[in-house]
C-alpha cells in the first residue's frame, strides 16, 4: 500500500512537471516574439521592394543627367563655333543657330524629365524612412520581449528543477517493476498512469466503475495492483 501511495506522490510531481514544461513551451512571450519576427520579415520584404524602385529611379535620373551634360557640351561647342568667327556663311550661321536652339529645347525637355524622377524619388525616400523607423521599433520590441521570455523561462526552469528533484526522491522509494509499469502507462495514457479510487469513480477517467468491479476491488488486499476497467490506469484503493 505504501508503494502505491508513493506512486500517487510520484504522479503528482510528474503532472506538475508536465504542466511546467507545457507552460514553458506556450509562454505568451514566445508567440509575441514569433509575431515580431514575422513583422520584421514583412518589413524586410517591403524595404527590398521599395529600395529596388528607388534604385531604378536613381538610375533613370543619372542617365538623364548624363544626357543633359552631353547636350550641354554639344550646345556649348555649337555656340562657340557660332560666335567664334570661323564661320562667315549666313546659311551656315543660320544652321548653327537652329541647331543650338534645338539643343536647348532638347536640354529643357530632358531637365523636365530629371525633375520628374526627383519627384518620383520623394515618396520612395519617405517610405524607406518610415520602414527604417518601423524596423527600429520592432527591433527594440524584440529585444524587450526576448528579455521577458528569458526571465520567464529561467523562473520556470527553477521550479521545474525543484519538482524534478522531488520526483526523483519519490521514485527512489517505488519498486523497480512497479515504476517500469507506471512509466509505460504514462506513455500510453497521456501522462496520467495512476489515480485514486474515489467512492465509485476512477480519479483518472472520472467514470463510474461497475458494482461487480467495485466489489472485486474491495476484496483485494490494499497493496494489490488494480487497474481501472474503463481507462486501464493503476488504482489506489
Amino acid at each position: 500500500m505504501a508503494s502505491l501511495e508513493q506512486l500517487l506522490v510520484l504522479q503528482e510531481h510528474d503532472t506538475t512537471a508536465d504542466q511546467l514544461r507545457h507552460r514553458r513551451a506556450t509562454l505568451p512571450e514566445r508567440d509575441e516574439l514569433e509575431q515580431l519576427r514575422r513583422e520584421l520579415g514583412t518589413i524586410a520584404t517591403e524595404e527590398a521592394t521599395t529600395q529596388a524602385e528607388r534604385d531604378e529611379v536613381a538610375r533613370a535620373q543619372k542617365r538623364l543627367e548624363d544626357e543633359v551634360a552631353t547636350v550641354e557640351d554639344k550646345a556649348a561647342t555649337v555656340h562657340a563655333t557660332l560666335y567664334g568667327g570661323s564661320v562667315t556663311s549666313p546659311r551656315e550661321l543660320q544652321a548653327l543657330q537652329e541647331e543650338e536652339a534645338a539643343l536647348k529645347r532638347h536640354q529643357s525637355t530632358i531637365e523636365d524629365k530629371v525633375i520628374e524622377q526627383m519627384e518620383l524619388a520623394v515618396p520612395l525616400d519617405e517610405r524607406l524612412a518610415a520602414l527604417d523607423e518601423r524596423r527600429a521599433h520592432v527591433d527594440a520590441e524584440i529585444e524587450r520581449v526576448t528579455a521577458l521570455l528569458a526571465a520567464a523561462e529561467t523562473a520556470l526552469d527553477g521550479e521545474l528543477d525543484l519538482v524534478v528533484a522531488q520526483r526523483e526522491a519519490a521514485a527512489a522509494s517505488v519498486p523497480a517493476d512497479l515504476l517500469d509499469r507506471y512509466e509505460q502507462l504514462r506513455l500510453e495514457l497521456g501522462g496520467i498512469a495512476v489515480a485514486r479510487l474515489v467512492g465509485t469513480n476512477c480519479g483518472g477517467c472520472h467514470l463510474t466503475l461497475s458494482a461487480v468491479e467495485l466489489d472485486r476491488i474491495r476484496h483485494e488486499p490494499g497493496d494489490a495492483i488494480v487497474l481501472c476497467e474503463e481507462c486501464g490506469r493503476l488504482l489506489v484503493h
